[in-house]
């Protein structure tokens, strides 16, 4: 089981696929780096900030 996180993890990186899918025309050496869990607050393990 996951936590919302991972679901908004998921949507970002479907999010920048688009984006870099509709972009690649324009710059093909376009790269897609470090998409990362920077805080949470709450949830079942308490509050985390990388």
């Amino acid at each position: 089981r996951t936590g919302v996180e991972m679901e908004a993890m998921v949507a970002v990186s479907i999010a920048l696929l688009t984006i870099y899918d509709m972009a690649k025309a324009v710059d093909k050496a376009m790269v897609i780096d470090a998409v990362r869990l920077i805080e949470k607050r709450g949830g079942k393990s308490g509050d985390w900030k990388r």
